[in-house]
């Protein structure tokens, strides 16, 4: 019997990503609310190929991140069993250090004004955060950005060294891209199974994997387990942090910070459905190579009479059933194929995917005397992209070119078919055909993946039905740096709740939805620009 559950999931399409680097600095700017958040990045943007950010934390033979199978055939934790991390709990040598991530820095912009006379102007030197000494700055999360492709970072790209001399590093053949990252929220999450005080745990209603910062000690295991490198630890807190997905926003169905303030329009979110009995047989497959098959073999569809009524047993409610029929997140993965998993061979079964990038390909063709958009030049080139077909296999299926060159295929059957509609041509059948798409799929595709509207790239069922106005959530007025609430055995604040938000994210739904104006009260940290909040200014006297 099939038990299924429902888990919110996350699309990027990369072809989209400019590097900007919004989604970092609005994710920064909603959860940054209290000490030692300075460097703690739940969403990066990296340069590709390069360091990553912590420093080479693809390098699994070093961090032993993610899952192994044993002898048996067994899933275990890489970094090891019980013993292990209980031996190595207070000295733990392949956990990253804090200049893999970076030291957190300020400028002593005092020295400005306080400097003594001189025939030189004065600078503001950087200052460690965490130890308050002068410091020379040598990393931080986005310092591949000017050096991408580059050999002097590339060469050192983990990715780069296991495919060898298949990526060239001259200048001539370099080659760039984006890739945004965030918590995976993994079906099988390593993270929650290395956390030897039960603070790590994974919402059955949705998926999302959280810290309950009330029962985290600070033991960082889940920081080793994880293979992303995407648990921080708060070295202001003594406790462990990262993505929430957003849950208070997509618990009343607004996405997430990063999808909504997104230049591109690049991310979708959704509801998927998966076989919740079967995920250790597919993170069990003994190839590498088969771990992609084996998660879309987890995946349900829920226009299925049998799943829907499996999912009616299994008590998920017909809202999230609704919103699973819609979801752009089934149709990117399963229908047309051409979303991918980062990295399946940690065996974490991730659940935030990527279609691939193919832009470089219309250039290089042009620029050799031939035409970039005409199908057939597109399906030949593939092969022989400037960002190499092996490059992109080793980051999204575990080294098999295949679903990539796929994926591909399909993006240029879909730009090539287009370019037709445009230029007042005939449509070709066989150019969807070639890539095993019919015409309704690609004009589905492109509706999806162009001009999708805002309700049909975020489809997310609401998990509450509080009305507005009716949770109000209050920190304690103690809870200042220094102050006597953040005191601790375990780090400052240890034990004390964070309130996740003080804006009501009912409210907020209502304003970012309505075409109106909204008068209620509101939280200027959060504000969305619409209408004047009630005491911005002072009242007009009347004359």
């Amino acid at each position: 019997m099939t038990r299924v559950m429902a888990h919110i999931a996350m699309v990027m399409n990369l072809d989209k990503c400019i590097g900007c680097h919004t989604c970092s600095v609005t994710c920064k700017q909603a959860w940054t609310n209290r000490s030692g958040m300075e460097y703690v990045w739940f969403n990066n943007v990296e340069t590709r190929p390069g360091l990553g950010y912590p420093r080479r934390y693809q390098d699994q033979e070093k961090w032993k991140g993610g899952w192994e199978l044993d002898r048996k055939g067994r899933l275990t934790l890489k970094s090891g069993g019980r013993l292990r991390r209980l031996l190595s709990i207070f000295a733990n040598p392949i956990m990253p250090s804090i200049h893999d991530y970076y030291e957190p820095w300020t400028y002593d912009y005092e020295n400005l004004t306080s400097a003594p006379l001189s025939a030189d102007t004065p600078v503001a030197p950087p200052r460690s955060l965490i130890s308050n000494e002068p410091m020379a700055v040598r990393w931080s999360a986005n310092w591949d950005d000017d050096l991408g492709g580059g050999p002097a970072l590339a060469s050192r790209d983990p990715v780069v060294e296991r495919i060898g001399d298949r990526v060239r590093l001259d200048f001539e053949n370099a080659f760039m891209f984006y890739l945004p990252r965030i918590c995976e929220h993994c079906i099988n999450p390593a993270c929650v199974a290395a956390c030897p005080s039960g603070a790590m745990y994974k919402r059955s209603e949705d998926g999302i994997v959280l810290v309950d910062q009330d029962r985290c000690r600070g033991w960082r295991m889940c920081v080793t387990g994880c293979p992303y490198k995407k648990v921080y630890f708060n070295h202001k807190t003594g406790k462990a942090e990262k993505c929430t997905f957003c849950y208070p926003r997509v618990e009343v169905g607004l996405p997430t910070v990063c999808s909504e303030t997104c230049v591109g329009r690049l991310r979708y979110l959704g509801v998927i459905l998966y076989d919740a009995d079967r995920v250790t047989e597919a993170a069990s497959v003994p190839d590498d190579r088969d771990l992609y098959e084996a998660q879309l073999s987890l995946f349900l569809d829920p226009r299925d009479p049998e799943v829907a009524e499996a999912a009616a047993r299994s008590g998920i409610p017909d809202d999230w059933m609704a919103a699973a029929r819609r979801s752009p997140i089934h149709d990117l993965i399963m229908k047309y194929r051409i979303a991918l998993p980062l990295h399946p061979e940690y065996r974490t079964m991730p659940m935030v995917w990527y279609v691939p990038p193919l832009s470089p390909v219309v250039d290089a063709l042009a620029g050799s005397g031939h035409d970039g958009e005409d199908a057939g030049n597109l399906f030949g080139a593939i092969e022989t992209l400037r960002i190499p077909v092996e490059y992109l296999a080793e980051l999204f299926t575990a080294g098999d070119p295949a679903p990539v060159t796929a994926s591909l295929r399909r993006l240029a059957a879909m730009r090539a078919h287009m370019r037709r509609i445009n230029l007042g041509e005939e449509p070709d059948p066989s150019i969807g055909a070639r890539a095993g798409l019919t015409r309704d799929d690609i004009d589905g595709m492109y509706r999806l993946l162009a001009l999708a509207r805002y309700d049909e790239r975020y489809v997310i069922p609401t998990a509450y039905a509080a009305q507005p106005g009716s949770v109000e959530e209050i920190g304690c007025s103690l809870d200042y740096d220094g102050g006597p609430g953040m005191t601790g055995p375990f780090g400052e604040a240890s034990g004390q709740p964070v309130p996740v938000a003080i804006e009501n994210f009912h409210s907020l739904k209502q304003r970012q939805t309505s075409e109106g104006v909204t008068h209620e009260r509101v939280n200027l940290l959060n504000w969305d620009g619409k209408g004047v909040p009630k005491g911005m200014f002072p009242e007009k006297e009347d004359r």
